[in-house]
């Protein structure tokens, strides 16, 4: 494990850019003190922010730009109009050149995952990279891949995702050998596409001494907790992700207005206050903000752009618990065990339309 752990924020990235991001990060300097940060972006206006934050100040260095990417650009323009000068190509510029250990953005998703792909270039024995995220469940917590890095996947994407995730719940969780099941229209061995089918196959016959495959999860699995990590293709997950989102806030804004509907409902919730506020607090946002783009030949965490500074302190802890924790070793040890568990990738063209 690395004495201190370096990470390049894009201070820029977000709805609000350094207001968020540099007491997030003083925030998440309380708990890893032994961080050091490259803040990237406008000197104009991280500055006045770090100001505020001595200690934060203390273990910061400035790179300046006054570029940034805009939420609006598609990644090719993204790519041609901040390549080697937006702040979010900076940041991860630093990780290339070793100046960082991991990058963290707000910014847009698209652009980021079409820059850190480019610049970076995925391990060896991945051909295309994934968006991956810790998901509240009635058990704890599983990583779910891959959220919507991607469209669409062979067999062999969807177990070199199981096999990135299970490197990460290994860290996440601390487990040698983290359940893993692929995500399914049913639990039935004959049941969804054939690359589902095929993935199946292949992870049982691989028997992974680093993960345990424990068959296929339907969609009401990811909630219950069925397995550590719930691997699908970024279509499905993206999907799965959004519904989810919604409804969580369906079921919060019906449960306000039943509790706002009579006095006698006022009252019960005065009486079971503290079981609201637990559940408040299991489904905050904020303290399951921070996906890893996972595959990549460095480690770059996405944040939501609409985050507050607390939960923009949670993505820069799951940076570094990922650097911190060796992922990048992980993964690529998982991937060559026995001459390389995947086999060749293939090469796959840029795509940064």
């Amino acid at each position: 494990m690395p004495s201190k752990v370096r990470i390049a924020l894009d201070a820029m990235g977000g709805d609000v850019g350094a207001p968020v991001v540099i007491p997030g990060a003083a925030v998440s300097l309380g708990r890893h003190p032994e961080t050091e940060f490259l803040l990237v972006g406008d000197r104009a206006r991280i500055e006045p922010e770090l100001d505020r934050h001595p200690r934060l100040k203390a273990a910061s260095r400035i790179i300046h730009t006054d570029v940034a990417v805009s939420g609006e650009d598609k990644p090719s323009q993204a790519l041609r109009r901040g390549r080697k000068t937006s702040s979010m190509w900076l940041a991860i510029d630093a990780v290339k050149k070793g100046e960082a250990d991991v990058a963290v953005s707000a910014g847009n998703t698209g652009a980021l995952m079409a820059m850190a792909r480019f610049h970076l270039r995925t391990l060896p024995g991945i051909d295309r990279p994934a968006i991956t995220a810790v998901w509240p469940t009635m058990r704890g917590s599983s990583v779910v891949l891959d959220l919507g890095a991607t469209i669409g996947g062979d067999a062999r994407h969807l177990v070199a995702l199981a096999v990135m995730g299970a490197a990460m719940a290994s860290v996440v969780f601390g487990k040698k050998r983290p359940t893993v099941g692929l995500l399914n229209i049913g639990t039935e061995e004959i049941k969804g596409h054939e690359e589902i089918r095929e993935a199946g196959e292949t992870l049982r016959a691989m028997n992974l001494p680093e993960l345990d495959y424990i068959g296929f999860v339907e969609g009401d699995g990811i909630g219950k907790g069925l397995a550590d990590v719930i691997v699908t293709e970024g279509y499905s997950g993206n999907i799965a992700l959004k519904a989810a989102e919604g409804t969580a806030r369906q079921m919060a804004d019906l449960l306000r207005n039943e509790i706002q509907r009579s006095w006698l409902s006022r009252l019960g919730y005065l009486f079971a206050r503290n079981a609201f506020q637990a559940l408040r607090d299991k489904m905050d946002p904020n303290k399951s903000n921070g996906g890893v783009l996972l595959g990549l030949n460095g480690l770059v965490v996405k944040s939501h752009g609409g985050i507050n500074a607390e939960g923009f302190a949670y993505a820069i802890d799951v940076g570094y618990d990922m650097a911190k924790f060796d992922l990048l070793n992980k993964i690529n040890q998982m991937l060559n065990r026995d001459g390389g568990a995947l086999g060749s990738a293939p090469t796959a063209p840029e795509d940064v339309s």
